[in-house]
């Protein structure tokens, strides 16, 4: 599933790309994306607006149009924008299509369907309705340290909890930790401060690295260094900075990788 770092690409391709632009019609590939909207509505609701400032949230994207609502993305496991210049030209899983005024156009690719898309008329109200956390990139060192504080349970568990924290799912929750050398499984309380400081960092480098890297498109695991667990996040794989041996176990249902000798168990 699309994390912060490609939505955060995602975000900077809709502003290069959709922002200013007059939406002519807008084509419904599949309404199983539309959230708590008809087609018909959405488009008669889009058709002659412009999307004139984009923002993220965690996941989620959030584009305001010029008569005051705002357009919000969430993009499931497979989601992406693709622009095209040509109208004949378009992407193999178009489910939501901005078709603009000067002969572009731009497709919400959704493959598997666990895409969204819809309006709402206060950024703000969609946070609060979606019980998000405050966003992974956004939250400064000490209100990172005081929600964790509250926080019990296991450390890769509370990374992926949007209600505490918006953005990081099962791959960045795993390069953190590895950043930061803590297993998985380390019980939150168990952290002082000084760790907790260590692993907001290890946040941010890691976070802000993979955006830089282009994380949300192809090929990003051959661009991140190659020290990093990414490229080689798989049972029997050697870790790059001790040699070690990667293995995975289950949390909460999802399978976690880490170097068990970089990563002691607590």
């Amino acid at each position: 599933m699309p994390e912060l770092p490609d939505v955060e690409n995602y975000h900077r391709y809709l502003t290069d790309h959709g922002l200013k632009r007059e939406i002519a019609d807008v084509g419904i590939g599949s309404a199983k994306v539309l959230d708590h909207i008809s087609g018909k509505d959405l488009a008669a609701a889009l058709k002659g607006r412009r999307m004139v400032e984009a923002r993220r949230h965690g996941k989620h994207i959030l584009a305001s149009l010029d008569d005051g609502q705002w357009l919000h993305f969430h993009f499931g496991m497979t989601g992406f924008f693709a622009a095209f210049d040509d109208p004949n030209t378009d992407s193999a899983h178009d489910r939501l299509r901005f078709d603009f005024a000067d002969g572009g156009h731009l497709a919400f690719d959704n493959q598997r369907l666990f895409g969204r898309v819809g309006l709402t008329q206060d950024p703000a109200d969609f946070i609060e309705e979606k019980e998000l956390g405050p966003d992974a990139l956004a939250i400064d060192a000490d209100s990172f340290i005081a929600a964790f504080k509250e926080k019990r349970g296991q450390v890769k568990a509370a990374l992926m909890d949007q209600s505490l924290l918006a953005g990081i799912g099962n791959i960045y929750s795993d390069e953190i930790l590895y950043d930061a050398k803590l297993h998985p499984k380390t019980p939150v309380p168990d952290l002082d401060e000084d760790a907790l400081e260590t692993l907001y960092k290890s946040m941010r480098r890691v976070l802000e690295m993979a955006i830089e890297r282009g994380a949300g498109f192809e090929g990003v695991e051959q661009r991140v260094p190659d020290t990093w667990l990414l490229p080689h996040r798989q049972d029997g794989e050697s870790c790059r900075r001790c040699g070690g041996t990667i293995r995975s176990i289950k949390i909460q249902s999802r399978t976690a990788y880490y170097c068990p000798d970089c990563q002691p168990a607590p």
